[in-house]
Order: C-alpha cells, then sequence, then structure tokens
C-alpha cells in the first residue's frame, strides 16, 4: 500500500514534535516522513496547505472493546474505527473480551482478519490470560501483548488465583497490562451493599482497597519475575506510589474518565460515568494529573467500552460498566492545552510516542524522519459542543454531551493519506494495517529516544 502513496507535502504547519512545536514543511514519501524542515515549494502529487494549524503524531489508543465478534449491537470495528479516524485516532489496541474472546493465537488471527476488512485505522489485538493457557499466550505472533483480568471478569478471563499468575508472569515472554481490582475485596464490598440501587455505591463496591490490592500485587509479580507490565487504568491517588519507582518493567496509563469525572458527577450523570474501575474523589482527579505532568503514569487511554443507551439505563446495579470515548479523547486534551495546563508536546507524548514505546510499535508514535506518517491536523481555535446524536460510535453518545471543548482535529492521515477531514467527511478507500509489535526493543523505558523505525 505504501509504495502507491502520493508524495506528499503537508505546507505552512506547526509541527508538534516531541520536546518542541516547530514551524515547518513535511514531506511524505511512500507513506513515511522524509522531511520535516522542507522547502515550501519542493515537488509533491499532493500538497496539503496546513495554514498554520497543528500537526501532531496520530493518536494510539492502546486500550479499547470494541464489540466485535459477538457484541456489535453495541459497537463493531467498522464504526469504532471511524470514530477513531474522526477524534484523530490513527491506531488502536483492542482488548480480547469479546464474544468469543480472544484466549488463542488463531482467535487474536480471527479478529485480524476481521479488522482487515473493516478498520479505517491501523489495528492490533491483544491476546487474553485465561488460568490455563500458557501454551497460546507463548504462540501469538505479533501482538501488542497478553491482558489479564484480574477482576472484573467472568468465565475462564478471570485470573485471581495466585498460582496461576506467578505461571503467567513466569513461563511468558509478552509484555503484560492487567486490569488491576481485586476480585475478593470487590465480592466482600458487594454483599455488605447488597440490594443497593444506588449508582453512588458502584464507587464504594470498587473502592480505593481494591485498586490498590491488585495493583500491589500485579506489580510485585513484574519486579520479581522481571517481566514487563502495564498498569491500565489507574484510578486512585492511592496507587500513585506503587508505580512511582520508575521500575524498568512497570509503566502506567490514566483515562480521561479517571481525569475529569468523579462521584459527585454521578448525580448529574448517573450510570453514564458508571465504570470498572470505577470513578473516584475530586481528590483522585487532581492526584492522577500532577502523576501525568510528573511522568509517574506515562500514557493516556480511554478503556472505549460502549453499550446501548438502553442499556444504560437500566437500574444499577444491571446496568453496566463502560463508556465511548475515541472520538472526543484529543479534544479532551487539546482543550487542556488551550486552558494552560499542558502542551502540545506533552499530549503528543502522551498519547501517541507512550503508547508506541509500551508496546513497541515499530515506527509510530512521533513526527521524524523515517517514521510512518499518521497524522492528524489540529485547529486550536476551533469550538465545539459534543452532541449525542453527532457521535460517529454505534451506540451514538458520548458522557461528555453538551459540553463545549476548544480545539479540535480537522484531518486525520494514515501514511500521509487523509482518511476523515471536518470538510470531507470519511474518505472512500482504506489504508489501515496491521501494526507491527517489537518488543525485544525494550518498551517505554529502553526506547527513551522513541521506538524507532523499521
Amino acid at each position: 500500500m505504501n509504495r502507491l502513496s502520493p508524495k506528499t507535502l503537508f505546507r505552512n504547519g506547526s509541527l508538534v514534535l516531541p520536546n518542541e512545536v516547530r514551524q515547518g514543511n513535511l514531506l511524505v514519501e511512500n507513506g513515511k516522513i522524509l522531511e520535516i524542515d522542507a522547502n515550501a515549494s519542493s515537488s509533491a502529487d499532493v500538497v496539503i496547505e496546513c495554514d498554520g494549524k497543528h500537526l501532531m503524531p496520530g493518536v494510539i489508543d492502546d486500550q479499547v472493546h470494541f464489540r466485535e465478534p459477538g457484541l456489535t449491537h453495541k459497537e463493531d470495528l467498522y464504526t469504532a474505527s471511524r470514530a477513531c479516524a474522526a477524534g484523530g485516532t490513527t491506531a488502536f489496541l483492542e482488548m480480547p473480551n469479546t464474544k468469543p474472546p480472544a484466549v488463542t493465537a488463531e482467535g487474536v488471527k480471527a479478529k485480524d482478519s476481521i479488522a482487515a476488512e473493516k478498520s479505517h485505522v491501523h489495528y492490533g489485538f491483544y491476546i487474553g490470560a485465561t488460568p490455563d493457557n500458557v501454551a497460546e499466550l507463548n504462540a501469538a505472533d505479533n501482538v501488542p501483548g497478553i491482558k489479564i483480568f484480574i477482576g472484573s471478569s467472568t468465565g475462564n478471563l478471570l485470573v485471581d488465583e495466585q498460582e496461576a499468575l506467578e505461571r503467567i508472569f513466569a513461563e511468558t515472554t509478552l509484555p503484560i497490562c492487567a486490569h488491576c481490582e481485586d476480585e475478593t475485596t470487590v465480592r466482600a464490598n458487594a454483599e455488605k451493599l447488597a440490594g443497593t440501587t444506588n449508582i453512588h455505591d458502584h464507587s464504594r463496591i470498587r473502592d480505593v482497597n481494591a485498586a490498590v490490592i491488585a495493583t500491589t500485587r500485579a506489580v510485585d509479580l513484574a519486579n520479581r519475575h522481571q517481566h514487563r507490565f502495564h498498569v491500565l487504568h489507574v484510578s486512585t491517588a492511592a496507587e500513585l506510589p506503587i508505580i512511582a519507582n520508575q521500575s524498568p518493567y512497570i509503566s502506567a496509563e490514566v483515562c480521561p474518565h479517571h481525569l475529569f469525572f468523579n462521584v459527585d458527577d454521578y448525580e448529574r450523570l448517573g450510570s453514564r460515568i458508571q465504570m470498572n474501575p470505577s470513578i473516584k474523589s475530586a481528590a483522585d482527579n487532581q492526584a492522577l494529573w500532577t502523576a501525568l505532568l510528573e511522568n509517574t503514569i506515562q500514557a493516556i487511554a480511554t478503556d472505549h467500552a460502549p453499550h446501548t443507551l438502553e442499556e444504560k439505563a437500566k437500574p444499577y446495579p444491571e446496568s453496566p460498566s463502560g463508556l465511548p470515548a475515541v472520538e472526543n479523547s484529543l479534544a479532551l486534551f487539546l482543550n487542556q492545552v488551550v486552558a494552560g495546563k499542558c502542551t502540545l508536546p506533552q499530549v503528543a507524548n502522551w498519547m501517541s510516542d507512550a503508547p508506541a514505546r509500551i508496546w513497541g510499535i515499530v515506527g509510530k508514535g512521533r513526527i521524524e524522519k523515517g517514521y510512518d506518517a499518521d497524522l492528524v491536523l489540529v485547529d486550536l481555535e476551533e469550538q465545539r459542543t459534543i452532541q449525542d446524536e453527532q457521535q460517529h460510535t454505534k451506540s451514538k453518545w458520548s458522557p461528555w454531551h453538551g459540553e463545549s471543548l476548544t480545539g479540535w482535529p480537522i484531518a486525520t492521515f494514515l501514511n500521509g493519506r487523509e482518511v476523515w477531514s471536518k470538510q470531507r467527511g470519511f474518505s472512500p478507500e482504506r489504508h489501515a494495517e496491521k501494526l507491527l509489535f517489537d518488543h525485544a526493543r525494550g518498551g517505554y523505558w529502553a526506547t527513551l529516544d522513541g521506538i524507532g523505525i523499521r
């Protein structure tokens, strides 16, 4: 595909580089960045006039649930990937808890095949751990890593017995990530609050202790076995000391809902913000933001997990946990840039470079010579109000419905080719590819200068 990509000049852009924003012209050839300081009159087949707007590396969302196969009334790879493109996300890593779950090498390949036919952005799929599938985990090829549900799952995807966890960390080599909520704590809290219909109790059932116990357990396993481990959706201030020592084996991420919603918002939003791990306090919001700024937390991911509004409207606890976020995540952080709370290079590091380094995604994550030209053009002056009915996700709602943000993506490019723009909508052609993972490069802490190219 890249051999057929036109030579493209992005002229007069504010290029968001790893450590600075620089005015310049970016030249793309064969889908890769050829120059970041090209002459404005460079010969090209296609010229994109940036008009001084900011050109960023495309977002890599390393934690999504796109529901295919098996739950496609909520979402599917076509609708979700279009939502990605419209939101500036050029690649996603999808979790294994579909129906059937992706717990075998062949199961992952089956999802690859679906994505090859339907996805509008680049893709990769985790393999899920069970108490007894170490052989399958070791057989998986070109996957981002292993996902363990240490709590918050059912059936064979729940792995909370110590013996099974020890075996997975000791006998596999792929990087591991986990949903860290202690199942014993959650069940005990649920028993104490049996019969409740109060949505506020969700954060009492899935409390701080549940997160701390499971995160402590997982980080201990990783350090003892010297096995790379990524802490998904950190939700509490109390978890931060556990991950703050910058062990070469540990990285972590935070989600927009744990930064921007807290328990006070249940009154207004109800089950729309019911999530696992649960929403915590305003103090947790602030602590997580500080941890992001200080690099105690390295990455941002959405945990996009849609349900229909009819499902979400069921009385608690029948209402399912999960919310859609991929098409608004970048805008939420551009809005923070406009407010002066962070910078564009920080957002690019959190949402693009860090995920590429954590998961060994070759050629992705930054604007640099030789890297793939997965790009998003953003307008920091554009104001929009998020509306349920305008969402591209199949579920057609957002927990940020009615919120006005300043700073939005206006065009998204894969390998230098436009796949979506505000002006033209979605390209009729798809240019998505399966991502290439190289775990030998050592992960986040071993790739301070970027993951590198092919």
